[in-house]
């Protein structure tokens, strides 16, 4: 159905990975700390148009509840903001240490368990779509210069993470029956033996889940030009979006990261660099802000925020060059 969708509108005369002419919304992932509003009141001194956050300390296992009064207050700078209505302008991201691909059953149970939290506190939020990293399948690796086979079907260490993540998914969404949130699966530049730096890998698992409606993507400039996913021209680019499209279906993207990245192409290596500053290239800035699909799709950075220039903090130099570089503007 994903060839047939892309095939549909070529036949039409659109282009489904470029020609989009709208500002498309902008904004980065901004800190909690001191109550998860306060980074709705960061949102308004940068001129953001949508946010990431995180929804508790992505770093532990288990955390405090939500309580009324923190769900309150981030409501009510939700429409402080006026988003009450683009609920989408706000995405969150889980906690690094779930891995739903983990062959280890106690591991896998506390990546299940720790991600079901994850939603619930986005449900209870209102926010609609919790970015997660697919996962590492923790068996046979890679040598770290080895390249990652592009375009080739899953090996069968792969194939085995991927049903585990298929699997916990299933029984996220049996869990959380009648939630909205949606879990947004992001492609990775496929260090150690993480699984998802390749759009068929991530179209793999959403074809085999029992219920897809639960399950979108996240696009991340960075990894894919380290996964090896050239995008340095117009053309490239616009290829990498089709392989994107034709897998995963590019409607089906609930956020964007916008990260440069220090590593060259193809060097597995999760390093993230300001706008600019690395090597993906204007072309890869200029195609992403342009995919007609993602208009209204929140697009952040999730680069350094020490230090800056000229007395401006990285996030208005960054989010500038990006706006530049945006339709519409």
């Amino acid at each position: 159905m994903k060839k047939i969708r892309s095939m549909t509108k070529e036949a039409r005369g659109e282009n489904p990975v470029s020609g989009g002419q709208g500002r498309p919304w902008l904004g980065s992932h901004l800190s909690i700390a001191g109550g998860m509003h306060h980074a709705l009141d960061a949102v308004t001194e940068l001129h953001c148009d949508c946010v990431q956050v995180f929804t508790k300390n992505q770093r532990q296992w288990k955390s405090k509840p939500l309580s009324d009064s923190d769900i309150e207050a981030w409501k009510a700078a939700i429409e402080r903001l006026g988003w009450e209505d683009t609920p989408s302008r706000v995405v969150s991201h889980n906690s690094y240490l779930v891995n739903m691909a983990s062959p280890d059953a106690e591991g896998w149970e506390k990546s299940v368990t720790l991600q079901r939290d994850e939603l619930e506190r986005c449900e209870a939020l209102g926010i609609p779509a919790c970015v997660a990293h697919p996962g590492a399948h923790l068996e046979s690796k890679r040598k770290p210069g080895d390249p990652n086979p592009i375009g080739v079907p899953p090996n069968a260490d792969e194939e085995k993470g991927l049903a585990r993540i298929v699997k916990a998914l299933d029984r996220l969404e049996h869990e959380t029956r009648g939630f909205t949130v949606r879990t947004a699966l992001e492609n990775t530049v496929g260090s150690g033996t993480n699984l998802g730096y390749d759009p068929g890998q991530l179209g793999w698992i959403r074809d085999r889940v029992k219920v897809p409606e639960r399950v979108g993507f996240c696009f991340d400039t960075c990894h894919a030009v380290a996964a090896g996913h050239d995008m340095s021209t117009k053309d490239r680019a616009e290829a990498a979006l089709r392989r994107i499209d034709e897998a995963c279906g590019l409607d089906q993207v609930l956020a964007v990261h916008l990260n440069d990245s220090i590593g060259v192409l193809g060097s597995r290596k999760d390093r993230h660099a300001h706008i600019g500053h690395g090597t993906c290239g204007e072309a890869c800035f200029e195609a992403v802000l342009r995919v007609p699909a993602w208009r209204e799709v929140p697009m952040v950075l999730e680069t350094e925020k020490e230090g800056g220039l000229d007395g401006r903090s990285w996030d208005e130099i960054n989010l500038d060059t990006l706006g530049s570089l945006a339709p519409g503007t």
